[in-house]
Protein backbone atom coordinates (compact mmCIF):
# COMPACT_ATOMS: atom_id res chain seq x y z
CA UNK A 1 0.00 0.00 0.00
CA UNK A 2 1.10 3.41 -0.70
CA UNK A 3 -0.27 6.81 0.93
CA UNK A 4 0.74 9.97 -1.17
CA UNK A 5 0.11 13.29 1.12
CA UNK A 6 -1.84 15.52 -0.71
CA UNK A 7 -4.10 14.82 -3.49
CA UNK A 8 -3.57 18.27 -5.50
CA UNK A 9 -2.45 18.17 -9.66
CA UNK A 10 0.75 16.72 -8.98
CA UNK A 11 0.14 13.91 -6.44
CA UNK A 12 -2.57 12.88 -8.51
CA UNK A 13 -0.60 12.60 -11.85
CA UNK A 14 1.74 10.67 -9.70
CA UNK A 15 -1.35 8.58 -8.15
CA UNK A 16 -2.49 7.91 -12.07
CA UNK A 17 0.66 6.35 -13.13
CA UNK A 18 0.97 4.42 -9.67
CA UNK A 19 -2.83 3.29 -9.95
CA UNK A 20 -2.06 1.92 -13.52
CA UNK A 21 1.08 -0.43 -11.89
CA UNK A 22 -1.86 -1.77 -9.53
CA UNK A 23 -0.26 -0.39 -6.46
CA UNK A 24 -3.34 0.41 -3.95
CA UNK A 25 -3.28 3.98 -2.85
CA UNK A 26 -4.97 6.49 -0.22
CA UNK A 27 -4.35 9.81 -0.88
CA UNK A 28 -4.29 12.38 2.19
CA UNK A 29 -5.99 16.53 1.74
CA UNK A 30 -7.74 18.92 3.86
CA UNK A 31 -11.68 19.54 4.42
CA UNK A 32 -11.70 22.08 2.13
CA UNK A 33 -9.01 21.37 -0.45
CA UNK A 34 -7.14 24.22 -2.21
CA UNK A 35 -5.85 22.45 -5.79
CA UNK A 36 -6.07 24.93 -8.56
CA UNK A 37 -6.40 22.58 -11.20
CA UNK A 38 -9.60 21.04 -9.86
CA UNK A 39 -10.29 19.15 -12.57
CA UNK A 40 -7.64 16.59 -12.57
CA UNK A 41 -7.55 16.26 -8.70
CA UNK A 42 -8.17 13.44 -6.96
CA UNK A 43 -8.84 15.98 -3.79
CA UNK A 44 -12.31 16.42 -5.83
CA UNK A 45 -13.41 13.36 -4.15
CA UNK A 46 -13.79 14.70 -0.46
CA UNK A 47 -16.20 17.13 -2.12
CA UNK A 48 -17.91 14.88 -4.79
CA UNK A 49 -17.77 11.15 -3.38
CA UNK A 50 -15.82 10.25 -6.36
CA UNK A 51 -13.74 12.17 -8.87
CA UNK A 52 -11.86 10.26 -12.31
CA UNK A 53 -9.01 11.64 -13.70
CA UNK A 54 -8.57 10.32 -17.28
CA UNK A 55 -9.32 5.93 -16.23
CA UNK A 56 -8.43 6.23 -12.86
CA UNK A 57 -11.45 6.65 -9.73
CA UNK A 58 -11.13 7.52 -6.60
CA UNK A 59 -13.82 7.39 -3.31
CA UNK A 60 -13.69 9.51 -0.54
CA UNK A 61 -13.05 7.40 2.03
CA UNK A 62 -15.09 8.42 5.46
CA UNK A 63 -12.54 6.61 7.98
CA UNK A 64 -10.38 3.71 7.88
CA UNK A 65 -13.00 0.88 7.87
CA UNK A 66 -13.88 2.10 4.61
CA UNK A 67 -10.56 1.69 2.91
CA UNK A 68 -10.32 -1.99 1.77
CA UNK A 69 -14.20 -1.98 0.24
CA UNK A 70 -12.50 1.19 -2.20
CA UNK A 71 -9.49 -0.80 -3.00
CA UNK A 72 -11.42 -3.87 -3.78
CA UNK A 73 -12.99 -1.46 -6.71
CA UNK A 74 -9.43 -0.90 -7.76
CA UNK A 75 -10.47 2.88 -6.95
CA UNK A 76 -7.91 5.41 -4.63
CA UNK A 77 -8.86 5.90 -1.28
CA UNK A 78 -9.17 9.75 -0.31
CA UNK A 79 -9.23 10.87 3.48
CA UNK A 80 -9.62 13.94 5.34
CA UNK A 81 -6.16 13.57 7.01
CA UNK A 82 -4.27 16.54 6.49
CA UNK A 83 -1.67 15.47 9.74
CA UNK A 84 -1.91 12.03 7.43
CA UNK A 85 -2.60 10.02 10.64
CA UNK A 86 -3.51 7.20 8.99
CA UNK A 87 0.07 6.09 8.30
CA UNK A 88 0.72 4.87 11.84
CA UNK A 89 -2.40 2.69 11.61
CA UNK A 90 -1.93 1.68 7.79
CA UNK A 91 1.68 0.88 8.25
CA UNK A 92 2.07 1.72 4.36
CA UNK A 93 5.12 0.01 2.60
CA UNK A 94 5.68 3.41 0.56
CA UNK A 95 4.93 7.07 1.88
CA UNK A 96 4.90 9.83 -0.61
CA UNK A 97 4.91 13.70 0.46
CA UNK A 98 3.45 15.09 -2.13
CA UNK A 99 1.83 18.38 -0.72
CA UNK A 100 4.29 20.83 -2.48
CA UNK A 101 4.93 22.91 0.84
CA UNK A 102 8.25 24.16 -0.40
CA UNK A 103 9.30 22.72 3.25
CA UNK A 104 8.96 19.97 5.30
CA UNK A 105 5.63 20.03 7.44
CA UNK A 106 6.48 16.54 9.09
CA UNK A 107 7.58 13.74 6.70
CA UNK A 108 10.22 11.47 8.73
CA UNK A 109 12.23 8.94 7.23
CA UNK A 110 11.07 6.29 9.60
CA UNK A 111 7.74 6.47 8.26
CA UNK A 112 7.86 3.69 5.88
CA UNK A 113 10.30 1.09 4.72
CA UNK A 114 10.32 3.94 1.62
CA UNK A 115 9.36 7.74 2.04
CA UNK A 116 9.64 9.38 -1.21
CA UNK A 117 9.31 13.76 -1.36
CA UNK A 118 8.45 15.58 -4.45
CA UNK A 119 10.73 18.88 -4.64
CA UNK A 120 12.38 21.41 -2.39
CA UNK A 121 12.48 21.04 1.04
CA UNK A 122 13.44 17.92 1.77
CA UNK A 123 17.30 16.02 1.93
CA UNK A 124 17.33 12.61 0.62
CA UNK A 125 18.67 10.42 2.82
CA UNK A 126 17.66 12.53 5.85
CA UNK A 127 14.23 12.96 6.32
CA UNK A 128 13.36 10.63 2.88
CA UNK A 129 14.72 8.16 0.97
CA UNK A 130 14.45 9.59 -2.72
CA UNK A 131 13.32 13.13 -3.76
CA UNK A 132 12.08 13.68 -6.86
CA UNK A 133 12.73 16.91 -8.80
CA UNK A 134 10.10 19.16 -9.36
CA UNK A 135 11.04 22.09 -11.65
CA UNK A 136 10.97 22.45 -15.06
CA UNK A 137 13.71 21.68 -16.98
CA UNK A 138 16.39 18.88 -18.12
CA UNK A 139 16.25 17.29 -14.49
CA UNK A 140 12.39 16.95 -13.94
CA UNK A 141 11.32 14.21 -12.96
CA UNK A 142 15.20 13.01 -11.63
CA UNK A 143 15.77 10.49 -8.69
CA UNK A 144 17.33 12.12 -6.23
CA UNK A 145 18.89 9.75 -3.67
CA UNK A 146 21.18 11.83 -1.71
CA UNK A 147 20.97 15.34 -1.43
CA UNK A 148 18.25 17.82 -2.64
CA UNK A 149 16.07 19.01 -5.15
CA UNK A 150 16.36 22.98 -6.56
CA UNK A 151 15.67 25.46 -4.63
CA UNK A 152 12.20 26.99 -4.77
CA UNK A 153 12.99 30.21 -7.13
CA UNK A 154 9.24 31.26 -6.54
CA UNK A 155 8.82 31.63 -10.44
CA UNK A 156 6.29 29.72 -12.14
CA UNK A 157 7.85 27.21 -14.99
CA UNK A 158 7.77 28.93 -18.46
CA UNK A 159 5.11 28.20 -21.09
CA UNK A 160 4.69 29.58 -24.44
CA UNK A 161 6.88 32.25 -23.22
CA UNK A 162 5.33 33.29 -19.78
CA UNK A 163 6.07 32.34 -16.00
CA UNK A 164 4.55 34.75 -13.64
CA UNK A 165 2.20 36.27 -16.03
CA UNK A 166 0.20 32.36 -16.18
CA UNK A 167 -0.60 32.76 -12.14
CA UNK A 168 -4.22 34.51 -11.10
CA UNK A 169 -3.51 35.75 -7.38
CA UNK A 170 -6.01 37.36 -5.07
CA UNK A 171 -5.71 40.99 -4.79
CA UNK A 172 -6.89 40.79 -0.86
CA UNK A 173 -7.88 38.96 2.05
CA UNK A 174 -11.64 37.25 1.62
CA UNK A 175 -13.98 35.21 -0.34
CA UNK A 176 -12.97 34.05 -4.09
CA UNK A 177 -16.02 34.29 -6.53
CA UNK A 178 -15.35 32.84 -10.27
CA UNK A 179 -16.48 34.98 -13.21
CA UNK A 180 -14.92 32.15 -15.42
CA UNK A 181 -14.86 28.47 -15.84
CA UNK A 182 -11.99 26.09 -15.80
CA UNK A 183 -12.16 25.12 -19.81
CA UNK A 184 -12.81 29.01 -20.81
CA UNK A 185 -10.68 30.92 -23.32
CA UNK A 186 -9.93 34.46 -22.14
CA UNK A 187 -8.12 37.10 -23.23
CA UNK A 188 -5.73 39.99 -21.98
CA UNK A 189 -7.39 42.06 -19.64
CA UNK A 190 -10.76 40.26 -18.72
CA UNK A 191 -12.05 39.39 -15.39
CA UNK A 192 -11.53 35.94 -14.53
CA UNK A 193 -12.82 35.93 -10.61
CA UNK A 194 -12.87 38.31 -7.53
CA UNK A 195 -12.26 38.87 -4.43
CA UNK A 196 -14.83 40.91 -2.03
CA UNK A 197 -15.82 42.70 -5.57
CA UNK A 198 -12.41 43.09 -6.50
CA UNK A 199 -11.72 41.70 -9.97
CA UNK A 200 -9.36 39.28 -11.05
CA UNK A 201 -7.83 40.03 -14.80
CA UNK A 202 -6.24 37.49 -17.42
CA UNK A 203 -2.92 39.34 -17.59
CA UNK A 204 -2.64 36.97 -21.20
CA UNK A 205 -5.02 35.03 -23.66
CA UNK A 206 -5.40 31.64 -22.76
CA UNK A 207 -7.65 29.02 -21.52
CA UNK A 208 -8.51 28.63 -17.55
CA UNK A 209 -6.55 25.21 -16.65
CA UNK A 210 -6.94 26.11 -12.96
CA UNK A 211 -9.24 27.81 -10.63
CA UNK A 212 -10.40 27.86 -6.88
CA UNK A 213 -14.31 27.66 -6.34
CA UNK A 214 -16.23 29.97 -5.62
CA UNK A 215 -16.44 30.17 -1.62
CA UNK A 216 -12.93 29.66 -1.09
CA UNK A 217 -11.06 32.01 1.77
CA UNK A 218 -8.40 33.45 0.19
CA UNK A 219 -5.44 35.90 1.39
CA UNK A 220 -3.72 38.53 -0.59
CA UNK A 221 -1.65 37.27 -3.01
CA UNK A 222 -3.00 33.70 -2.67
CA UNK A 223 -2.16 31.65 -5.73
CA UNK A 224 -6.15 31.25 -7.02
CA UNK A 225 -6.04 30.29 -10.61
CA UNK A 226 -4.09 29.24 -14.02
CA UNK A 227 -4.24 30.29 -17.23
CA UNK A 228 -2.06 28.36 -20.09
CA UNK A 229 -1.43 30.40 -23.16
CA UNK A 230 -1.04 27.10 -25.68
CA UNK A 231 -5.83 27.49 -25.17
CA UNK A 232 -5.40 23.42 -25.64
CA UNK A 233 -8.93 22.70 -23.74
CA UNK A 234 -7.99 18.87 -23.78
CA UNK A 235 -5.60 20.20 -20.92
CA UNK A 236 -7.64 21.23 -18.09
CA UNK A 237 -8.63 17.61 -18.22
CA UNK A 238 -5.42 15.48 -18.58
CA UNK A 239 -2.33 14.87 -16.74
CA UNK A 240 -0.10 17.44 -17.27
CA UNK A 241 3.57 16.76 -18.95
CA UNK A 242 4.86 17.98 -15.73
CA UNK A 243 2.87 15.91 -13.63
CA UNK A 244 3.25 12.66 -16.00
CA UNK A 245 7.46 13.68 -15.41
CA UNK A 246 7.27 13.36 -11.86
CA UNK A 247 5.14 10.21 -12.01
CA UNK A 248 7.34 8.26 -13.25
CA UNK A 249 10.28 9.87 -11.58
CA UNK A 250 8.13 8.52 -8.34
CA UNK A 251 7.62 4.45 -9.94
CA UNK A 252 11.12 4.60 -10.73
CA UNK A 253 11.91 5.40 -7.28
CA UNK A 254 9.80 2.74 -5.43
CA UNK A 255 11.15 0.44 -7.68
CA UNK A 256 14.86 1.52 -6.95
CA UNK A 257 14.01 0.90 -3.54
CA UNK A 258 11.93 -1.96 -3.32
CA UNK A 259 15.55 -3.37 -5.11
CA UNK A 260 17.96 -1.81 -2.85
CA UNK A 261 16.02 -2.73 0.26
CA UNK A 262 15.19 -7.11 -0.63
CA UNK A 263 19.20 -6.82 -0.99
CA UNK A 264 20.22 -5.83 2.29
Amino acid sequence: MIVIKGAGDLASGAAVRLAHCGFQIVMTDLLYPTSIRRTVCFSEAILNGTFTVEDVTAEFAPDLRSISAIHAHNHIAVLVDPEAECINALQPEVVIDAILAKKNLGTKITDAPIVIALGPGFTAGADCHAVIETMRGHDLGRVILKGAAEANTGIPGNISGFTTERVLRAPKDGIFVELRRIGDLVERGEPVAEVNGEPIFSSIPGVIRGLLPTGTPVHKGMKSGDIDPRGVLNHCYTVSDKARAIGGGVLEAILMLQRRNANV
